[in-house]
């Protein structure tokens, strides 16, 4: 990498503020709550691979379509808590773990 790219770089937490907002913001609560749908949709896409499965084998295991994980792992679709937890622990054999932060 360069010296002058080196410069150009910012941290992520300032390039999402400067971008969103401050948290707390409606524009910035509103990128956050985007994040956190896209996460779940990457750590079960990451979480099948690792497992060395197809989308169309996890589909199969929870009783569901190939073409309905690949929407929630591409974030084209809203999953139900209880359909994901089938995902995971049927699926995948793991457990789902869900925390509030106040």
């Amino acid at each position: 990498m360069s010296k002058n790219t080196q410069t150009n770089l910012q941290p992520l937490d300032e390039f999402i503020e400067e971008q969103y907002g401050l948290p707390g913001t409606p524009r910035r609560e509103a990128f956050e709550r985007g994040y956190e749908a896209f996460r779940v949709g990457a750590l079960i896409q990451q979480a099948r691979r690792e497992k060395g499965m197809t989308q169309e084998e996890l589909a199969e295991k929870c009783g569901t379509h190939k073409g309905y994980i690949s929407k929630i792992e591409n974030d084209l679709q809203e999953v139900r808590i209880s359909t994901l937890q089938k995902i995971v622990e049927v699926g995948l054999g793991g457990h789902l773990e869900l925390s509030i932060k106040l």
